[in-house]
């Protein structure tokens, strides 16, 4: 009689939590939902014949309203008619040309890329969680995302793994360090201690938006800074408590077959080596003394940096932050790619330029649909109409501000389980959003805020996000039969806490009046 040796079977991910099932189901339904929705370039285009039907049936309505600083009669305008039809064929080029983030994402994405490319980012955010005492490794790999913000998504390619290794030295969890740096990069990714490309973006737009009502207000990129550099903190401390007092007492940790400490080979991916150390010290020096010297430049009164009337905010400086944050990283991508032997020419930073350029494609082109949808968009003046009868209706309602505030953060944390892209789904509620608000008083720097904390939390928990799916994927090297329940299981909580804390310091903030940044 043989014997037959008995099968690891697969570990369930169903949750006992009842909680936990039915948000499972309804990740389920936005997956499915989402999956049937076209690709955001034609969504866009989808939204814009949306509007020109719409502009032709309201205009027959005889639909206007009274713009409340000009006092003129505003109406809708017919898309589908000569001159509608002209504007938009005429006009495409232009369109896309003016569309505010355009320009300036690329202009810092030309340093970016000189910085990633040399090898800056991965080695400084390895530096920042090698060697970390065993009760702050959760915290410092958490804090190490919100600084990877800068790098954009690149992050996730670099922390996830870098994660799970570093986790896997300090004796705990690889599987628990996956989810720690892809939640931190997803839950907080709109939260940094620096600026970033996500500040310039969102501001263009902000901008944008804002000139329905005052064509003077200027939302620069570090609008939200303050808020941010706060926000960054507190993400990772919340996500530090949630994971290390409830998530690490799982018994479903372990991998599905037990693994050694990392090798040699290994720990050498975490580990810098001196000439990467000497590198980052001297980059370090150097991006202290671009600062410093920013700094004492403006300084004098009379510097030409500084704006009418000798104002700071107003000034060059702030306008031209693109270029600042362009060169910025620039620099320190080529001193750090020089002194590490990443870089041996000057050709070197101009093929990281290039090659940054290149992995920008798809959003040059989603930026021409939803450029031209927003130009649609404000010519018929469905934008304007919907923000001064949507100012009106709140009026009315005698809502406080952080209430209208808390709508929306509700609002677009719903919107971001289907359409995961922040620029997109700005580009989608700004036009509307930021003039209504700003006829009750809210400022656009304030709706540009809120509107960050939503778009962030749900990242995590979303399966339409691409790098939902990467994580996923990480994870399943160490357990095989993990599934997307699996990996909801972690984020869905982690989530759900981060959403209500980070709500609530955005209204204590709001309340207490400090201010969300510069200007």
């Amino acid at each position: 009689m043989s014997v037959t040796s008995a099968q690891p079977q697969p570990q369930s991910t169903e949750p006992r939590s009842r909680a936990l099932r039915t948000a499972f189901r309804g990740l389920a339904a936005i997956e499915k939902i989402g999956n049937r929705l076209p690709n955001p370039f034609w969504l866009f285009w989808i939204l814009a014949g949306v509007v020109a039907v719409l502009s032709a049936v309201l205009a027959t309505t005889g639909l206007s309203a009274v713009h409340p600083g000009s006092h003129e009669t505003i109406k809708v305008q017919n898309l589908l008619s000569k001159d509608g039809l002209t504007m938009a064929v005429e006009g495409a080029v232009d369109n896309y040309a003016a569309f505010p983030p355009l320009a300036t994402i690329l202009t810092v994405m030309f340093g970016i890329a000189v910085a990633e490319k040399s090898g800056l980012f991965s080695a400084l955010l390895r530096r920042m969680v090698a060697r970390v005492p065993g009760r702050y490794l959760t915290f410092a790999l958490s804090m190490t995302a919100m600084v990877s913000h800068v790098a954009g998504d690149a992050a996730y390619v670099t922390l996830i793994p870098l994660g799970a290794l570093v986790f896997r030295a300090a004796g705990r969890s690889p599987v628990l360090g996956c989810v720690v740096a892809y939640v931190s990069i997803a839950a907080g990714y709109d939260a940094s201690p620096s600026l970033t490309t996500t500040d310039v973006l969102l501001s263009g737009i902000s901008t944008a938006a804002a000139h329905t009502i005052d064509a003077h207000h200027v939302v620069t990129p570090v609008a939200n800074y303050f808020f941010g550099l706060g926000s960054s903190i507190l993400v990772a401390l919340v996500i530090t408590l949630v994971v290390d007092k409830v998530l690490a007492r799982r018994s479903d940790l372990e991998p599905d077959e037990p693994i050694a400490a990392p090798d040699a080979e290994e720990l050498a991916a975490i580990e810098i080596t001196e000439r990467q150390q000497r590198a980052l010290r001297t980059t370090g020096l150097v991006a202290a003394g671009f600062l410093a010297f920013l700094a004492a430049a403006m300084i004098p009164a009379s510097s030409p940096l500084r704006g009418e009337g000798g104002g700071i905010v107003n000034s060059p400086l702030i306008g031209g932050m693109a270029l600042v944050l362009g060169v910025f990283f620039a620099v320190l991508g080529t001193v750090y790619g020089r002194m590490a032997g990443t870089f041996t020419a000057a050709r070197d930073s101009i093929g990281a330029m290039v090659d940054g350029t290149r992995s920008m494609a798809p959003i040059l082109v989603l930026f021409f649909a939803i450029a031209q949808f927003l130009a649609y968009f404000k010519w018929t003046n469905i934008g304007n109409i919907l923000a001064i009868k949507g100012a009106e209706a709140l009026r009315d309602l005698h809502l406080h501000g952080w209430t209208v505030l808390v709508g929306i953060a509700v609002l677009i944390t719903f919107m971001n389980l289907v359409i995961t892209s922040g620029s997109a789904l700005w580009a989608l509620a700004a036009p509307v959003l930021v003039p209504m608000l700003m006829l009750i008083g809210i400022e656009p720097e304030t709706t540009q805020a809120v509107y960050r904390v939503a778009d962030s939390v749900t990242n995590c928990v979303t399966p339409m996000s691409p790098y939902f799916v990467m994580a996923l994927g990480f994870i399943q090297q160490y357990r095989k039969s993990a599934g997307i329940g699996t990996l909801a299981s972690f984020t869905i909580p982690i989530a759900a806490v981060v959403w209500v804390v980070w709500v609530a310091f955005f209204v204590a903030w709001y309340l207490l009046g400090i201010p969300l940044g510069i200007g």
